[in-house]
């Protein structure tokens, strides 16, 4: 296949490494000291103790939108932060719509896969998530990560509800990454799966950023554990305005995998650590939004929320 990679931080980079080594042509953008280091001196790619390098073709949207059409692109993968999707859709969105393909999100949220079918049709978008993964930028062209890696893709927002047959784009891209020895799912119902994945996000990201603490020691504290726990509730109360039911014992199962899984440091931890903008919006905001749109309470997230947004 050929994919296009926008934004090559930790996910991007990380899968877009192992898409190109399986043979596939793949296309990266990136910007500023990062898009440099990627021209001059490839990829580098750190996981589990294991260094990889290999060169790569990395570009500006700018010069992507003057070099190349949409639709010579098989996929294009969204790897952005959540809150420069709009930002994306504004600069590259007659782009896309010119010559359209299908782009799938692998980005944290639930409102990414909206824009993109508000823009595109749900026709072309598939939502997608990563899962037991833990990568980050640790210096310009230079990833570091952790974790079994795994990625869960699907029509949006569901299979149900696409009145033609789902895109076969799911199942060959989901051959693709079998290929190049990505673990991965498909899914029928992928907007539950990522509101199954905000509940872990929405558990840690914030308590995370406002201790210090990573995944582990956060989740297996003797009273933080219980707010995580709290977290998540609240994201399953917020599903149903999307819904989206989702059971007591998704969020055991949630809450167990973060609590057991190797400990990392959170997206936005890393964010704040770096003076960079958090993700606040698509990780809390979103279940205060869905919160107030049923008319129920969310005090563990108005908490976090009213911390974090205090220290900006």
């Amino acid at each position: 296949m050929k994919i296009l990679i926008i934004g090559t931080g930790g996910i991007g980079a990380y899968y877009g490494y192992f898409l190109q080594q399986s043979g596939n042509d793949v296309v990266f953008t990136a910007r500023g000291e990062h898009l440099a280091a990627l021209e001059e001196n490839g990829l580098t790619l750190i996981h589990e103790g294991t260094t990889y390098c290999t060169p790569v073709k990395a570009h500006t949207h700018g010069y992507l939108a003057q070099h190349f059409e949409a639709n010579e692109f098989d996929l294009i993968i969204l790897t952005l932060k959540a809150h420069s999707t709009d930002a994306f859709v504004k600069e590259m969105g007659s782009w896309l719509t010119s010559h359209p393909t299908f782009v799938l999100s692998l980005q944290n949220g639930v409102d990414n896969e909206n824009i993109l079918a508000d823009l595109l049709g749900s026709q072309y978008v598939l939502g997608g998530l990563a899962v037991r993964i833990g990568s980050h930028v640790l210096s310009p062209g230079v990833i570091q990560s952790t974790g079994k890696a795994e990625i869960i893709i699907g029509a949006w927002p569901n299979d149900a509800e696409h009145s033609s047959p789902v895109p076969s784009i799911v199942s060959q891209f989901s051959d693709v990454l079998a290929q190049a020895s990505i673990p991965n799912q498909v899914s029928t119902d992928i907007r539950r799966e990522l509101w199954r994945k905000l509940m872990i996000n929405n558990g840690v990201n914030p308590l995370s950023a406002i201790t210090g603490l990573d995944t582990f020691a956060l989740t297996n504290h003797e009273r933080l554990g219980s707010l995580v726990y709290g977290m998540m509730q609240e994201t399953v109360n917020a599903a149903k305005a999307d819904g989206v039911e989702l059971t007591q014992q998704d969020l055991s199962e949630m809450f167990e995998l973060i609590k057991t899984f190797k400990p990392i440091k959170t997206s936005m931890l890393m964010d704040k650590e770096h003076g960079r903008k958090m993700e606040l919006d698509s990780i809390i905001g979103v279940v205060l939004q869905r919160s107030e749109t049923l008319g129920i309470q969310a005090p563990y997230n108005t908490m976090a929320f009213a911390l974090l947004t205090s220290e900006t």
